[in-house]
Order: structure tokens, then sequence, then C-alpha cells
């Protein structure tokens, strides 16, 4: 009996065109199978009933059953999880609207585990920001240019809000400012004139452009690659000094950074300044937002705990790096 379970179990996972008449058929057959005396044993190796299973069902169905083990189900294979992605990153074509984005649950492309904390939550759709303000359209390059908010909206994927921006024959999305709503009319300009430029909220200008004590946010460090710095909910920087065709800027953390004066920046405060004081209220929430709890395990605090007077550390400089437009 324990011959023909194991025969019977290796033979429904085979993948057959017709399962029906196989079972019915290799029942049949294991049912006549008795051993001739008590002293002869059934065959225990698995490698066997399957080499049994596939010779019974060519003889019976022909070269309609595949005799390669691969495609047999209950074998344990560890298959890529590129195959699963879908790469919206790497689209080419700008576009408005919201494109789906699977979660990674914080595992890279091996499947390991890279970032702890990360799994679940609410399903969430990407829209693509424009973190470049300086583009400029066909036929109107080097004039500046002026956009009206149509929306501004939640992101689920970032802490500001975002506001969708119409100009010319375009729409787009960008990081949205404190005060801004929907009808304003924002101005992107690169151009650097003799005299600094009274800037409203909003507006983008090169850094070379406004007066010294300006609040920042949308930092460019290399002229063309778009803001890397000063982009999270209620955060701004402040324009300290110009110096020989450079800027130094002070960061949130209070660091400050040299970068050239062409590099671009948005006039004010990022929105959602009150997202430091949000109440979670309880652990669902932080499930919801993809959020999982850390290990229960207790773990007594050594000497990094507790509050410490450190010297501000360094200017970062980047003015020594190649331009992207030169490229």
């Amino acid at each position: 009996m324990m011959a023909v379970s194991c025969l019977t179990r290796a033979l429904r996972a085979l993948t057959l065109s017709q399962p029906a008449l196989l079972s019915s058929q290799v029942n049949i057959h294991c049912l006549s199978f008795t051993p001739k005396s008590k002293s002869s044993q059934p065959p225990h190796n698995l490698c066997c009933l399957l080499l049994c299973s596939q010779a019974i069902a060519q003889t019976r169905l022909g070269a309609q059953v595949p005799t390669a083990v691969g495609q047999c189900r209950g074998f344990l294979t560890t298959a890529c999880l590129e195959q699963n992605r879908t790469f919206w990153k790497q689209r080419e074509k700008y576009t408005v609207k919201p494109m789906g984005m699977k979660k990674t649950g914080g595992r890279d492309h091996s499947g390991r585990i890279r970032t702890h904390g990360i799994g679940g939550g609410h399903k969430q759709k990407y829209r693509w920001i424009d973190f470049q303000r300086l583009r400029y359209e066909p036929n109107n390059e080097a004039r500046p240019f002026e956009e009206k908010v149509v929306e501004v909206r939640y992101d689920p994927c970032r802490s500001a809000d975002i506001a969708l921006v119409a100009g010319g024959s375009r729409k787009r999305w960008i990081i949205a400012t404190e005060n801004m709503q929907a009808g304003d009319i924002i101005k992107t300009s690169g151009v650097i004139g003799r005299m600094a430029v009274s800037a409203n909220e909003g507006d983008a200008y090169p850094l070379g452009a406004l007066p010294v004590g300006t609040l920042v946010n949308s930092l460019e460090i290399q002229p063309g690659k778009g803001s890397e710095y000063i982009r999270a909910a209620g955060t701004s920087g402040i324009l300290l000094r110009k110096v020989n065709g450079t800027a130094i800027i002070q960061l949130p953390s209070k660091q400050q950074v040299q970068v050239l004066e062409t590099c671009m920046v948005t006039v004010g405060r990022v929105s959602n300044i009150d997202h430091n004081k949000r109440i979670i209220g309880k652990a669902g929430r932080n499930r919801w937002l993809g959020i999982r709890p850390s290990s229960g395990l207790w773990q007594r605090k050594g000497g990094w705990a507790g509050r410490k007077i450190k010297p501000l550390p360094p200017m970062k400089v980047y003015i020594n790096l190649p331009s992207i437009s030169a490229k």
C-alpha cells in the first residue's frame, strides 16, 4: 500500500493535459501490482517511482506526457525576484498618471532583507516627481517660463505634499511649498542678473540670483542634475553667503554645503509642516504605512544613548564635481 500511495502522489504532481484519464489508467495499473512473496519489499526510492510513473504515462498517452522532472510540482526552487519586478523606474517617457508599484518588503534583487522593519501596508501608486525645475520645453530654451498650479494633493510615497503644475504643452508633478494653492502662478528662471531678484514662494531660481538670507528648499548639488537636498516635509535651508561664483547653504541639520551659484533652488519651505506632529494612535496604523514592529528583545543602552554636545561637521564642498551638461 505504501508503494501505491507514493506512486499515486507522484503522478498527481505531474502537469498533464489529460489528468483525469491518466489517474484512472494508472490506478488500474497500480492495483494490479502484488508482491510475489512476503520478503519482497515495495520500492521506496522517489527517483524510481518517478521513472516508473513516467514510463507508464508514456505508454498510456504517448508523447503528451512531459518527461522533465523540473515541470513537477512539489520541488522547492529559488527564483530570482527580478522576474516579478515592474521596472517603472526605467520608463523613458514622462507621465503624470499614477503608476502601479510592487512592494519589496525591504528585500533586494536576490531576496535577502536589506532594510528591516518594512513590509505590508496599503497599496500605493507612484507619481513621477520632476525634481529638475529648470526643464525647458522645445524651442523655448534659455527663457523664463511660468506654470499654473492645478492641484495640491497628498502623496503616499513621501512626507511632503505634491503639486500638479501645467504650462505650455505639458504637465508635471513637483514638490509643493508651504502656502502653495491651486490657481497660483509660479515662475522658473535660470538667469543670474546683476541685482538680486525679489522672488515669491514657489518660484525657482539659481542661487546666484537670490538675496542672502532667503529660505530655500529642493537644492541641487550639481547644475542640471535635479534637487537632492531639503525635500522632506516642513524643511528649509538658508542661503548664508555667496563667494566667488559659489553659494553656501545651511541645511536643516545645521550642516553647511558649498555648491555652484548656478544650482537651482525653490524659494520657501516644503509643504506639510505639521508632519512631525502627527499622532499614530495605535500599532495598526504603522502597519497601514508599511512599518513593521521591531523585535521585543530588551537590549541595554550603551554609550550611544544620551545627549552629546558635538561640534558642527565640516562644510561639504560640491564645486569640483563635473557638470551633468558637460557629459
